[in-house]
C-alpha cells in the first residue's frame, strides 16, 4: 500500500479514498484551509503591489437601530393584516375555500348513508328515481325518496 504525507502536519498516512488525499484527516484539512484563508486576508493582492496603490479602507457602517414596539406600529400591522385578509377573502371563490370541521362532519354523515340519488341518470319510464346502493354497488329505483 502506498503511504501519503499530510500537507498540514507532515505525518504519513494510508489513504482512505480513491483519489489522491492531501490531508490525513478532516481536522488537518480544515486547519489548512483556515491558515490559508487568514494568510490571504493579511497579505495585499498582487494588483495593489504592482500599482503601489494603498488599499482603500471602508468606513465602518453605523449600527442600525432596532425599532422598539410602538402602538402606531402595532395598529399599522393590524390594519395591513385586515386589508390583506379582506382582499384575499373577496378574491377567493367559495369553491376554493378550505374545508372546515363542519364541512368534514357533513361529508362523513353523507357518506355513511346507504342510498345516494344519481343526478345525471334519467328516471325510469314509470317515473321511479335512480339511487345508488353503497352496500351492493347497484342502482335501485324507487318512487319514494331513499334517505337512509
Amino acid at each position: 500500500m502506498r503511504y501519503y504525507t499530510c500537507n498540514y502536519c507532515y505525518k504519513e498516512f494510508e489513504p482512505t479514498r480513491r483519489r489522491v488525499q492531501k490531508f490525513c484527516c478532516n481536522s488537518c484539512r480544515s486547519k489548512a484551509h483556515n491558515a490559508k484563508k487568514s494568510k490571504q486576508s493579511k497579505l495585499p493582492t498582487k494588483k495593489i503591489e504592482e500599482n503601489n496603490v494603498p488599499p482603500t479602507v471602508k468606513p465602518e457602517q453605523p449600527k442600525t437601530k432596532i425599532e422598539a414596539v410602538s402602538i402606531p406600529g402595532v395598529i399599522n400591522a393590524g390594519l395591513g393584516t385586515l386589508i390583506a385578509d379582506g382582499i384575499k377573502s373577496f378574491a377567493t371563490k367559495d369553491i376554493n375555500l378550505p374545508a372546515t370541521k363542519g364541512d368534514l362532519e357533513l361529508l362523513a354523515k353523507h357518506l355513511t348513508k346507504r342510498y345516494h340519488k344519481i343526478l345525471n341518470h334519467p328516471p325510469r319510464q314509470d317515473g321511479a328515481l335512480p339511487y345508488f346502493d353503497l352496500h351492493t354497488n347497484t342502482i335501485k329505483y324507487s318512487f319514494l325518496p331513499l334517505d337512509n
